[in-house]
C-alpha cells in the first residue's frame, strides 16, 4: 500500500485509513457509482470527498504499477500543480494505492468537499440561471488561461466544473483532473478542439466563441465554426460507440 497525505491534512491520516477499511458500507454516495465511486465522509466536522477509481483489467493493473502513474496519483499531483498556478480546484488531501504482485488493485483520491456549489450543467441548461452569461464568459476565460499555460484539460465537460459564489464573485473549480496533457505551445486548432466535450448548444458555443476570440485574437466566426465542428464530430463518435456497444451486447444472445 502506498499512502501520501499532504502536510496540511496529516492529522487526518488515521481517520482516512479507518474510512478506507469500511468504504463500501459508509459515506454519502455522489452520483450513480456505476463507474468510479465517489462518496463524502465527515471527519471532525469537516467533509471530504473520497473517489475510488474503477478496477482495471489485469494488463492495466500491471501498467499502473510499473509504467504509469495511477489515476489517483495524477489527480493529486495535477491538483497541486493547478493550485501552484493559481487555478481553483478542491484542495488535495491524499492519494492511496493498493498493490499485489500483479499490479495496482485499487486507488483512492481524497480532496476537500466543496459545499454550496452548482455545476456548469446547471448554468448551461437553465436559461434562467442568475448571471448565466457572466459565468459562461468566466469559464471561457479559465479555458484561455489554461491554454496559455499549455494545459489541455481532456475531460472538459460541464460536470467537471463547480460554480460557487464567494465574496460577491463567481469562482470556477475544476474536478476530475486525472486526464491532462501539457504543451509548450498550443495551436489554435488544438485549443478549440479542447471544447469538443463541453456542449453542442449553438447559443452557448456562440458566447464562448465571441469571448475566446476577444481573448486570443482569433475571429469569433472562426472559433464558432471550429468548436461547432469538433462538437458535432464528437457527438457522432459517441453515437457510433453506443451503437457498437449495443450490438456487442446483444449479438451473442442471438446465437
Amino acid at each position: 500500500m502506498n499512502v501520501v497525505v499532504t502536510n496540511n491534512f496529516s492529522q487526518y491520516s488515521d481517520h482516512i485509513s479507518g474510512i478506507l477499511k469500511s468504504f463500501s458500507e459508509g459515506g454519502t454516495l455522489i452520483g450513480s457509482g456505476s463507474r468510479n465511486v465517489v462518496k463524502v465522509f465527515g471527519i471532525n466536522g469537516q467533509n471530504f470527498n473520497f473517489k475510488s477509481f474503477k478496477q482495471h483489467n489485469i494488463i492495466n493493473r500491471h501498467i499502473y504499477k510499473f509504467y504509469r502513474k495511477s489515476k489517483a496519483r495524477r489527480s493529486f499531483e495535477y491538483a497541486q500543480m493547478l493550485l501552484d498556478k493559481k487555478f481553483h480546484t478542491p484542495k488535495p488531501v491524499a492519494y492511496i494505492e493498493y498493490h499485489d504482485f500483479v499490479g495496482l488493485t485499487s486507488s483512492f483520491y481524497i480532496s476537500e468537499q466543496l459545499e454550496d456549489v452548482n455545476t456548469l450543467w446547471d448554468v448551461f441548461y437553465n436559461p434562467a440561471f442568475e448571471d448565466r452569461e457572466e459565468i459562461i464568459r468566466l469559464y471561457t476565460r479559465l479555458m484561455f488561461q489554461l491554454h496559455e499555460n499549455g494545459i489541455e484539460f481532456i475531460d472538459n465537460s460541464p460536470g467537471n466544473f463547480l460554480v460557487r459564489k464567494e465574496n460577491g464573485s463567481y469562482v470556477l473549480y475544476m474536478v476530475d483532473l486525472n486526464r491532462m496533457k501539457f504543451h509548450s505551445l498550443m495551436s489554435p486548432e488544438r485549443r478549440l478542439r479542447n471544447f469538443e466535450r463541453i456542449t453542442d448548444n449553438t447559443e452557448i458555443i456562440s458566447i464562448i466563441s465571441e469571448h475566446y476570440g476577444l481573448l486570443s485574437g482569433l475571429s469569433a466566426s472562426y472559433c464558432f465554426r471550429k468548436i461547432s465542428g469538433y462538437a458535432k464530430s464528437k457527438k457522432t463518435r459517441l453515437k457510433i460507440k453506443k451503437i457498437l456497444k449495443f450490438y456487442k451486447f446483444f449479438l451473442p444472445l442471438k446465437r
